[in-house]
């Protein structure tokens, strides 16, 4: 069972583990690729906190972001990675490993 912790670490926790299955899940995944600018796993959580966040624009959410978490993004780096056929591709391979680690926890 988890331990009590705050939301913000429960999905961190979880986003990592995720990530983890996908890379082992496949043997040579074409999206694996470091990105110095944003990591994979920053852009998960950025897109998990973009939608769960009561702003009214991907900029207000970039700017929210900084004050409260103190992480400066570029705005042109974040909306081109929302473009990125490889982040689709990695999104797609996470989002299976998320479901089976939610199944796994339910059960």
């Amino acid at each position: 069972m988890l331990k009590d912790l705050p939301l913000s670490e429960r999905i961190h926790q979880h986003c990592n583990e995720s990530m983890e299955r996908a890379l082992l899940a496949e043997r040579h995944p074409l999206w694996a690729r470091s990105s110095p600018e944003l990591k994979d796993i920053d852009f998960i959580r950025l897109g998990l906190l973009r939608c769960i966040s009561v702003v009214d624009s991907g900029r207000h959410f970039l700017q929210t972001n900084e004050q409260i978490y103190g992480q400066l993004l570029p705005h042109s780096t974040y909306f081109k990675s929302l473009k990125s056929h490889r982040r689709t591709s990695m999104l797609e391979a996470f989002e299976q490993q998320s479901y089976h680690l939610h199944s796994e926890t339910l059960l």
